[in-house]
């Protein structure tokens, strides 16, 4: 066994890799960018070697750094994770030539693998079923329309070297195939430098469906069954599950056997996960296989117990594999759930940025082979991640930030595990896909089990003209929210615990809030006047009461509060309330929305015609009232007058109307956002 691993890659997968080899005694190197010299798995390696700028082809992709590197650091061997160089056949090669291990199969299978094309000449050789296609090297414009229409349509245009969901375009007309080729050929040539295509039948509602496989140097080879892949957006995975749901015994067996038979006919030697895509019927059909350790590779340890991080590592060192086929059970059903730092509001644009806070769902990462001892997790949950708050979230690369996986002894409690987790995972300050991840989970064709790869595109087809519905009762979002902004105020302009600050000034003065918020399209105001009592916090609102009982209230490094709801239909659950600059993120029991504040500050003080009210820009003190109650005034007319940071600011009125109420006389001091003038509704 080698001695000391060299880790070429960052992120989760680096991390996860360096546990393992790790507990096995060995000596790590983590290698990372200018943009990750603050990563974590640059801290947790034994020795880290920066690779220079931030561009993957300056660093993560430079072959001849990497393996400079693992000479400089005594390195006996590299372990490519997945993507960046993991299946380039060259850095294979090179490592070699280098005198260096290469965990992952022979240049050879990578090769042939690598090429979509080749891929699938040589397992029809092994008789293994293929989607009738063309996978010719001959890539002029008639040679492609000639075997588009002996296919027929619609077909599916796929890049020779793709991956990643690039390169892939459905054509359902002859009329449309030219302009689908030339886009696809430039996308290829663009994220792979080589523009080749193939085409293939499109197989209607197909599931995504993956046989695990390994194999060693004695001639043993084992599946440790499939997972299902369906639920993709953009042709990329988003959960994934093992085992997929409703297969029969034989169409299990029959997967894994063909799987083990594409292995075989590349001589392959590692981890590797053959694709198929499998129609209404059941047929099943190779699509290719990728030659490294899957991103969704959780699931399959958490049903069989292996941990196969390790299998890799002591294959490549020579060893057989460590169970043979008849000792490789399925046990339970897991989940897993790709976290992504993206817009799932904006067609998933990806999103940088700092996580100001991120916060684990009482999952302890790593936790997946804990039951090999006999033992599982008690929450069910393991989170593999790369991302600790105050961390960046960098343009440079891809934006997944961990992955959430859960188990369970069936797949209706992995589900509900994996939702609660995802209810319970916290990740503020850049967009993030939780809330959207969650509702996929709720989904009720995902619910059922065994849907197809256009599930996803139906489900947004569904809400994208509809405005989404708010999942907290409107009485317990309003009183927390303005719970919320009094514990703010509060917080922003008096020392110490927002919360004894909170008790005392309620007691003393309890003046009404008046807030404005947005909520994706949604517009609404909040008027809350809130008060302390003996054993809760009571907000009175237009539509009744809601007493709330805060249990915790920090300002650092975010301003927080934590309780239990006590009325309402919320009752009991627990509410957790977290501010970042004007956006709240509002946590009600497995419910969640993000709810930005309409700042005074930031925007004019008129909220247009629509106004009703004139509120305190910042914390202060009424000086001068320069109107009354039932007087009419005009637009810009002044006020009210406020004192604060030693200023006089002169507040007018944003609109015609006729003054209602004036809630603070002369010398009353007031907090930011407190409504001062409130005008009578128009008719």
């Amino acid at each position: 066994m080698f001695q000391t691993l060299l880790i070429a890659n960052r992120g989760e997968i680096a991390r996860r890799i360096n546990r393992t080899a790790q507990a096995m005694g060995l000596r790590t190197v983590a290698v990372y960018s200018q943009a990750d010299a603050n990563a974590l798995h640059v801290r947790e390696c034994d020795e880290a070697v920066c690779l220079g700028e931030p561009a993957a082809s300056a660093s993560y992709l430079n072959i001849a750094k990497i393996i400079e590197a693992a000479q400089q650091t005594g390195a006996q061997a590299i372990h490519p994770g997945y993507g960046f160089l993991s299946e380039n056949a060259d850095f294979a090669q090179a490592c070699a030539d280098a005198g260096l291990v290469f965990v992952g199969p022979g240049v050879d299978a990578i090769r042939i693998m690598g090429s979509k094309s080749e891929a699938k000449a040589c397992v029809a050789k092994a008789g293994v079923p293929l989607i009738p296609g063309y996978f010719g090297a001959d890539q002029s414009l008639p040679t492609l329309q000639r075997e588009a229409d002996r296919i027929g349509y619609p077909l599916m245009i796929k890049a020779v070297a793709g991956g990643g969901g690039k390169g892939i375009r459905a054509v359902h007309k002859a009329e449309d195939l030219q302009s689908a080729l030339q886009s696809c050929q430039r996308e290829a040539a663009n994220a792979f430098g080589d523009a080749s295509v193939m085409l293939e039948k499109l197989i209607i509602q197909p599931r995504h469906v993956e046989v695990q496989v390994f194999a060693d140097t004695h001639g043993n080879v084992v599946h440790l069954f499939e997972r299902d892949c369906s639920a993709q957006r953009r042709h990329q995975k988003v959960i994934e599950e093992a085992p997929a749901w409703g297969l029969s015994d034989e169409q299990r067996q029959a997967l894994g056997a063909t799987a083990v038979q594409v292995a075989r006919a590349v001589h392959y030697v590692g981890a590797g996960t053959v694709e198929f895509l499998m129609d209404a019927s059941g047929a099943f059909y190779f699509m290719e296989m990728n030659t490294r350790l899957q991103v969704e590779h959780p699931v399959t340890e958490m049903i069989t117990g292996f941990d196969l991080v390790q299998w890799q590592l002591d294959i490549a060192a020579g060893k057989p594999l460590p169970a043979q086929q008849s000792t490789i059970h399925i046990d339970g059903h897991a989940f897993e759930a790709r976290l992504y730092a993206e817009n799932p509001e904006q067609g998933f644009l990806p999103a940088i940025g700092q996580v100001a806070l991120w916060e684990s769902p009482s999952a302890v990462e790593f936790t997946a082979f804990q039951h090999r001892a006999g033992k599982r997790d008690t929450a069910g949950l393991r989170l593999d991640g790369a991302m600790a708050s105050g961390l960046e979230v960098a343009p440079h690369y891809d934006p997944m930030v961990g992955k959430l996986i859960a188990w369970g002894p069936n797949r209706d409690v992995a589900l509900n595990r994996l939702a609660e987790g995802l209810a319970r995972l916290r990740c503020v300050g850049v967009k993030n896909n939780l809330a959207w991840l969650r509702s996929l989970c709720l989904h009720p064709e995902f619910v059922a089990g065994g849907y197809d790869t256009g599930l996803i595109d139906r489900m947004q087809n569904q809400t994208k003209d509809h405005a989404p519905a708010m999942p907290i009762d409107q009485t317990t979002l309003h009183a927390l929210a303005g719970l919320a902004r009094w514990a703010q105020a509060v917080g922003g302009s008096q020392a110490g615990n927002p919360l004894a600050q909170l008790d005392g000034f309620h007691q003393a003065a309890a003046p009404l809030r008046v807030d404005h918020w947005q909520w994706h399209s949604n517009a609404f105001s909040t008027r809350t006047h809130v008060r302390a009592m003996p054993q809760a916090m009571r907000v009175t609102l237009p539509q009744g009461q809601l007493e709330l009982r805060v249990h915790s209230a920090t300002q650092a490094p975010l301003l927080r509060l934590t309780g239990e709801v006590l009325q309402g239909p919320h009752a009991g659950a627990c509410f957790d309330l977290i501010w970042l600059a004007d956006q709240l993120h509002v946590h009600v029991g497995s419910e969640q929305a993000v709810l930005a504040w309409q700042n005074p500050a930031h925007i004019q003080a008129d909220q247009g015609e629509a106004g009703h009210g004139v509120a305190a820009p910042m914390p202060g003190k009424v000086f001068a009232v320069f109107v009354e109650v039932g007087e009419s005034v005009k637009k810009g007319q002044p006020l009210i007058g406020l004192e604060a940071m030693k200023m006089e600011h002169t507040l007018t009125s944003p609109r015609d109307g006729v003054v209602q109420a004036i809630p603070h006389p002369v010398g009353d001091q007031v907090l930011e956002g407190t409504e001062l003038i409130h005008f009578e509704e128009e008719q």
